[in-house]
């Protein structure tokens, strides 16, 4: 009976592990992905003396569990959001051993259940904001290391400025590919480490910092050898060689860590670390107590339980089958190759995005033009349109993206529009910097129908218009213009105003209500 729980698991799931397996393979983040279900598997394996040795009884209590996670399932397929679908995964999983093993059982083998919660890449929108405030600590880091050493350098956002070699600290060097890996180790280590609970978790919470300070330092170290020689360091051989050094350094710190940690509260013994570390005992007593083996057999697979939980599947996979085959709503549109060029006394000029960029924002449609209009600099205006939103493909916010550049965002709030006719209009107003240079910018969510600011929102609305209306198309629009040098922000703020006024009635025909 363990294939076709299996079997019907991979039909219902298979769009989210496909994805799952495809950021193991695509993303250095998540490489160390494919080892949590193996290990988990071996920790389960360790303990098959105790689960043979314990009286196992299905029990009713995971049908509850098999229906919340399957409920789970169908909010994640509708809001497009994979994490969810991910959980409801673990979620069913748990409840179908329940049924089988009972929840002794299930207790038994819990830590390895819990652990192949490591294995799941985090959402696109919590992914971009840790990344993005893991790469300016890191950028901090480093400068403080350059400036420590009496290297002259400042940070610009994610930028670090040696004089004539600007240094980019980019996505792939915030950290996230140690820090993931490295807090996964850490959580194995805290649970085979025989010690108090504090001391595991000490040894767990302890390997975010770890890897955060040494990512820092190589970036401070890379810094230090560009300033010294050129953009090489940077590059090639040094910069992967730097980053398995760093991983092998944060490891030993961990281990030696795991020495000083079995000293405290234990003065002059000495305790090697195979006492330390390692397995817990396999036995049990017959009333469940660890001791002597007493083997027991129980029903598992034969569970009415069980039964009545992997029958929930055929309705399921039924329905499943109804949401991805059925097509979407794909409301008339006009290309915004039509978008008027000359907007009340704004005249535009648009021009092409890098190829790198279309490539990674995966829109369906998109405009980006500077217009211009009397008394102040041009206004970039952008807006990424998206057809279908499901599955990883949505606007990606600015505020997130808008460190990678070397800006930092210095103020953020939300900001209610007066036009001189009409309903408000309420933007996410932005004020970013670089050096000197100065920005304001001005962004909304444009989705069927509603402006939203909250990208939490977005996500909820995701979900009900593709339940009530079978819709997630929507849109990102972006407005951005200079600060002068000695100008002030509210001159600024009232030319994108009056932007914003003359070209938001026009996108409902590009942006479809």
């Amino acid at each position: 009976m363990a294939v076709l729980p299996v079997l019907l698991l991979g039909i219902i799931y298979y769009q989210g592990i496909r994805f799952m397996v495809t950021m193991w393979i695509v993303d250095e983040n998540y490489g160390y992905g494919f080892f949590v279900p193996v290990i988990s598997l071996y920790l389960i394996w360790q303990r098959r003396e105790r689960l043979r040795a314990m009286d196992l009884h299905g029990s009713w209590w995971g049908l509850p569990v098999v229906l919340a996670g399957l409920g789970l399932y169908f909010i994640g397929e509708l809001s497009t959001l994979y994490v969810l679908l991910h959980i409801s995964l673990l979620l069913v999983l748990v409840g179908l051993l329940i049924s089988g093993i009972g929840g002794r059982g299930v207790k038994e083998i819990a830590f390895p259940l819990f652990f192949l919660l490591t294995m799941i890449p985090l959402p696109e929108f919590l992914y971009q904001g840790f990344s993005g405030w893991l790469q300016r600590i890191s950028s901090e880091l480093g400068v403080g290391f350059l400036q420590a050493v009496g290297v002259t350098a400042f940070r610009e956002g994610n930028v670090i400025d040696l004089g004539p070699i600007q240094l980019q600290v980019a996505e792939a060097c915030s950290g996230l590919r140690y820090l993931f890996p490295l807090s996964t180790l850490a959580l194995i280590c805290a649970y085979l480490y025989r010690e108090r609970f504090w001391k595991r978790a000490v040894l767990f919470l302890s390997s975010f910092p770890i890897a955060i300070f040494l990512n820092g330092f190589r970036i401070g170290l890379t810094g230090l050898l560009v300033d010294r020689y050129g953009r090489g360091p940077a590059e090639g051989f040094f910069h992967a060689f730097s980053g398995w050094l760093l991983f092998v350094s944060s490891l030993l710190i961990l281990l030696g860590e795991m020495g000083i940690l079995g000293r405290i509260g234990a003065p002059g013994k000495r305790r090697s670390m195979a006492d330390m570390f390692g397995p817990p005992p396999a036995t049990v007593t017959t009333d469940g107590a660890w001791g002597p083996t007493s083997r027991r057999s129980g029903s598992t697979s034969s569970s009415p339980a069980y039964l009545v939980s992997l029958a929930l599947f055929v309705p399921v996979i039924i329905a499943s089958t109804q949401i991805v085959s059925g097509e979407e709503i794909s409301p008339s549109r006009t290309t915004f190759s039509d978008f008027p060029m000359s907007v009340g006394p704004w005249v535009g000029r648009s021009f092409p995005m890098e190829e790198e960029y279309v490539k990674a924002l995966r829109f369906d449609d998109y405009l980006l033009a500077d217009y211009s209009g009397p008394g102040g600099s041009p206004i970039n205006f952008y807006v990424a349109y998206y057809q279908s939103q499901r599955k990883g493909q949505s606007a990606h916010s600015p505020r997130t993206c808008i460190p990678g550049g070397g800006w930092e965002i210095t103020s953020l709030e939300e900001k209610k529009i007066g036009p001189a006719t009409g309903d408000d209009l309420m933007v996410n107003r932005a004020v970013i910097q670089k050096g000197t240079d100065k920005q304001v910018v001005y962004y909304w969510f444009q989705q069927r129908g509603r402006i939203l600011t909250n990208e939490y929102l977005v996500k909820f609305y995701l979900f009900w218009d593709a339940l009530i209306k079978n819709r997630t198309d929507g849109a990102l629009v972006r407005l951005t213009a200079p600060v002068p040098k000695g100008g002030s922000d509210s001159d600024v703020d009232l030319r994108l105003a009056e932007f914003a006024n003359e070209v938001n009635p026009l996108l409902a025909r590009y942006i479809p209500h």
